[in-house]
């Protein structure tokens, strides 16, 4: 199969010559995946060269017009050979996959956004209709992880709705007793959540707010932020060789939002994300975190992990930890600010869409339609004899707000 392409004026064309059944449509999957990844979201195939479509072809380009229409893209066979014009008529798909006239741009946002760039990357800065301001309620201490542990007095049900995002150590279940052995990280944005239970399964779950149904957790310690967003920032970095950093995205929300202190959202490709995850339940016995015995208690990542795939991020920043958020923060950068608490959700990917989104919309689609791989608490690798490092992103979209009565 020989694949060739070419910028068009509103969109990339996609030159295909070959079959295309089951073994080379993974070929085609591979090539066009990195095209998306790389932003073409409107893409015209020119199909006069293929001899051959089958089924496995035809469920191929059904499956990628489906996921560009979701995020406002385009995915349109412009010349069809004979073959593939018959194949798809027999299989009542000409609407959807046949046109000769290219399809519509995506709608302009009514928010023109302010677009800058830095050392790191380019930017696009939309702001957002903020009603009602950010405030950030502190949940439980995070110091008994590390003391006595907790018991059933420390522990708290919490329910996150869609007005709401947060994180922290917590389990779903019918109270303390029946979540005991399974607290682990969370996180939880726009009505849904998911956490990593402790109790040897190593599986995240999740719950998706529906109808009346609100995720609802058992919380030993954390935040949870209710508000409204002032800002939408977008990013992708300047090489495709190289990502921004956490604190590079970070700084840039920080100094737009002329704020000391953030709530933040985002939804983002992985560039490799570095963090920890609990292996057992603090609720179930006290946890030990001297060597040799945190390597019971805790998984760490000693390399970035996920990479290319896409992850939901949620926590609050700060460029000086105030008094109030001080024993949830650390250095997000080795040994400087910003600071910060992050959790972050890992998924299988899909192509995030460009311009002004809705938060609620693409989070809930993560969850329904993709694999949810993991849930990890975000921290910098500030060894030495492996240089600092810590997690890093492609490109994305990030929700930012002022928190309100931060002192």
């Amino acid at each position: 199969m020989e694949i060739v392409t070419q910028q068009l004026a509103d969109a990339l064309e996609v030159k295909v010559k070959g079959r295309l059944d089951n073994y080379w449509g993974e070929h085609l999957q591979r090539n066009l995946e990195e095209l998306i990844r790389g932003g073409a979201h409107h893409l015209r195939l020119d199909f006069s060269g293929v001899s051959y479509l089958s089924s496995a072809g035809v469920g191929l380009l059904v499956r990628f017009y489906r996921q560009l229409k979701a995020i406002g893209g385009s995915f349109v066979i412009i010349t069809p050979s004979d073959h593939v014009k018959l194949v798809i008529e027999l299989c009542r798909l000409s609407p959807l996959l046949l046109s000769q006239q290219p399809a519509a741009p995506p709608p302009v946002s009514q928010a023109e956004p302010r677009r800058f760039s830095t050392a790191a990357g380019s930017f696009e800065l939309i702001e957002c209709a903020a009603a009602k301001p950010l405030q950030c309620e502190f949940i439980g201490d995070p110091a008994l992880l590390k003391g006595r542990g907790f018991g059933p007095q420390d522990c708290r049900t919490v329910q996150f709705p869609a007005s709401t995002f947060g994180l922290g150590l917590g389990a779903f279940g019918h109270g303390f007793e029946d979540a005991r052995a399974r607290f682990g990280e969370f996180i939880a944005v726009a009505g849904s959540a998911a956490y990593l239970p402790t109790d040897g399964t190593n599986v995240p779950d999740f719950m998706v707010s529906s109808g009346d149904l609100v995720p609802e957790l058992n919380t030993l310690y954390g935040l949870r932020c209710e508000g409204d967003f002032s800002h939408l920032l977008r990013f992708e970095t300047c090489a495709p060789a190289k990502a921004l950093s956490l604190a590079d995205i970070l700084c840039t929300a920080l100094e737009v939002t002329g704020s000391p202190s953030i709530g933040l959202v985002m939804v983002a490709e992985s560039g490799g994300l570095v963090g920890a995850a609990l292996r057992r339940s603090p609720a179930a016995e006290s946890a030990s975190f001297q060597y040799p015995d945190i390597r019971a208690w805790l998984s760490f990542s000693t390399e970035r992990l996920y990479a290319r795939s896409l992850v939901l991020v949620s926590g609050v920043a700060a460029s000086v930890p105030s008094k109030s958020l001080a024993s949830l923060l650390r250095p997000i950068a080795a040994g400087t600010g910003p600071f910060g608490h992050f959790h972050a959700a890992a998924f299988s990917y899909r192509p995030l869409q460009k311009g002004d989104i809705d938060l609620k919309s693409t989070v809930s689609a993560l969850f329904e339609t993709e694999n949810l791989q993991g849930v990890l608490h975000l921290l910098t690798d500030d060894r030495q004899a492996a240089g600092p490092q810590q997690s890093e992103f492609v490109r994305g979209a990030c929700w930012i707000s002022a928190l309100s009565g931060v002192q």
